[in-house]
């Protein structure tokens, strides 16, 4: 008699289990379908068309004032010296200034810079005072003062100031483009394309997601006038506009160290001071989307490491230290941005009801448990959400398609299941740190570690990087 209590009672548990699942996941469905329809009418009124440039000429022409490129580092000495000897090959313009921050006790990072710059006099290594790690937007700032000191020695003023990550490998076309936009704009964020690496799947399941977000969701959140965050590489700000967030924040420099995510803030902060941002998308004539490339985390461990950390920025302390704000486009996608806990939790219930579905399943073939008998509203969310789960299929299939290839994209539909255990397992990690975080309110720059970088396979055809 007892077996069947627990399997009465197991049924009911199915029953919660379906019914929680099946309404959040059709609200999700239902928030990206808006997305979707956004994007779709935005296509179709000409208003998110993608630019059409002559990369070789374009890449070849000279900047309109001083542009500084910030590349803080910490422990890349695998990956950093390519990532220099490529942005200065790749950016021959001679008013182009590099500023790569590292630590007195990271040597082996140090002389990789100087490896990679080759002796090239548009480099400047800026060792940091204090030993490292400190955090990513702590080392910013170092660099950002190094700035402003070689300003007030020369006498002229930097224009463009640029953000990538020590593992990038830039477009050729990407500088004098946002060059250029400084003049309708004060912040310009160019698309992120990681890189894909055969058989890496994990490391491959980041090009799906983004070629989604930046394809379709940072263009419908450009349109309905919400704050652009910056991805924290591929952007580019007007130099006055940084000197007015750091005046703002009492001369300590641009970049809140407090945060985690500090490009995330950073765009936030330009949308709420009234500067003017701007998605910018452009293809070449080769049909390659102009965007910054890299290779990301290929373990379980690093994916999860560095979800956990955008997570703990974005959607944790982001809602702490930047709350909300009107109109119904900027509260849509800060919602957006800070359902990713919720979402996990949400996808961690449709698993437990696999799992449950599974074993009632086979008792109920033993003739062990009660018939299932959903009524008509569990059915009806059942066959609303089964419809939305295709629809969301075949968005990720034809947005990554379009950058990677078909392959690519029907690879893409089979990586979901992988993308949404990482993104559990990111948001469990996340939570401990942003309880930590409270305790203590010490931020700690959790790094992704890298040992390879996609300027040694010549993934931008015209630039080959060889530092052996």
């Amino acid at each position: 008699m007892a077996h069947w209590t627990f399997l009465d009672w197991l049924a009911g548990v199915e029953h919660e289990l379906l019914l929680f699942a099946s309404v959040f996941l059709l609200i999700g469905s239902v928030d990206e379908l808006l997305v979707d329809v956004s994007w779709a009418w935005l296509r179709l009124t000409g208003r998110a068309k993608t630019r059409r440039i002559e990369r070789r000429r374009l890449s070849s022409q000279e900047l309109t004032g001083l542009a500084a490129l910030f590349i803080p580092t910490w422990q890349e000495a695998q990956v950093v010296g390519f990532t220099v000897a490529h942005a200065l090959a790749a950016w021959p313009q001679a008013k182009l200034r590099i500023y790569v921050g590292c630590y007195s006790n990271d040597t082996e990072t140090i002389e990789a810079v100087i490896r990679g710059s080759c002796g090239d006099p548009r480099l400047r290594l800026v060792v940091h005072e204090q030993k490292g790690p400190t955090t990513k937007a702590d080392c910013l700032n170092r660099l950002y003062t190094a700035l402003v000191a070689d300003e007030r020695r020369s006498g002229e003023s930097c224009r463009l100031i640029l953000l990538h990550d020590a593992e990038d490998m830039v477009d050729p076309a990407a500088l004098v483009l946002m060059d250029r936009a400084l003049n309708d704009f004060d912040f310009v964020q160019l698309p992120v394309l990681p890189e894909p690496r055969p058989g890496r799947w994990v490391g491959n399941h980041y090009c799906d997601e983004f070629a989604e977000a930046h394809g379709k969701a940072m263009v419908v959140r450009e349109a309905v006038g919400a704050a652009l965050p910056g991805a924290g590489v591929g952007c580019g700000f007007a130099r006055p506009l940084l000197a007015q967030i750091d005046a703002l924040g009492g001369g300590i420099g641009p970049f809140p160290v407090e945060s985690l995510t500090e490009d995330y803030e950073l765009g936030m902060t330009i949308k709420v001071i009234g500067g003017r941002s701007h998605f910018l998308r452009a293809r070449g004539e080769d049909g390659r989307l102009v965007a910054t490339r890299a290779y990301f985390p290929a373990r379980i461990d690093t994916a999860v490491r560095q979800k956990a950390r955008w997570l703990h920025g974005i959607a944790l302390q982001g809602w702490d230290r930047l709350g909300w704000s009107r109109g119904v486009g900027e509260v849509w996608m800060r919602a957006r941005d800070r359902r990713g806990p919720l979402s996990a939790l949400v996808v961690l219930t449709g698993y437990a009801l696999l799992a449950v579905a599974g074993l009632l399943w086979g008792a109920r073939l033993l003739d062990l448990a009660p018939p299932s008998e959903p009524d008509e509203i569990i059915f009806a969310l059942l066959a609303a959400n089964f419809v939305g789960l295709a629809w969301r299929a075949a968005m990720r299939f034809a947005f990554t398609a379009r950058e990677y290839g078909w392959a690519e994209g029907l690879r893409s539909v089979l990586r979901i299941p992988l993308a949404n255990i990482i993104a559990i397992m990111a948001t469990r990690r996340a939570i401990a740190a942003y309880v930590r975080w409270i305790f203590s309110g010490a931020s700690i720059w959790d790094k992704t570690d890298h040992d390879e970088h996609p300027a040694l396979l010549g993934a931008v055809p015209q630039i080959r990087v060889n530092l052996a």
